[in-house]
């Protein structure tokens, strides 16, 4: 079994958003989690993918083109401590 890389995405929205940005983030496929949190991000996403260029193609292209996303904060896990 192929071992599927993951990342967390820390994600800021403009205030009142965060329902809209939390459903749309579940529709895209490889995210596995997504939760509301208090503080400065307002959604913590889990992802997994196959590889690296998946995750970075996903952030870039799909959970940062959501209507009111603002900023994402990418957290990727080392490898050799997983």
């Amino acid at each position: 079994m192929t071992k599927l890389e993951i990342a967390y995405i820390l994600v800021q929205c403009k205030i009142a958003h965060e329902m809209e940005v939390l459903k749309a983030l579940l529709d895209i496929d490889i995210v596995k989690e997504a939760k509301g949190t208090f503080g400065y991000y307002d959604i913590l996403v889990k992802i997994e993918a196959k590889n690296h260029n998946i995750i970075e193609e996903t952030i870039t292209k799909k959970i940062r083109s959501i209507p009111n996303v603002t900023t994402t904060t990418t957290l990727s896990i080392v490898p050799e401590q997983d």
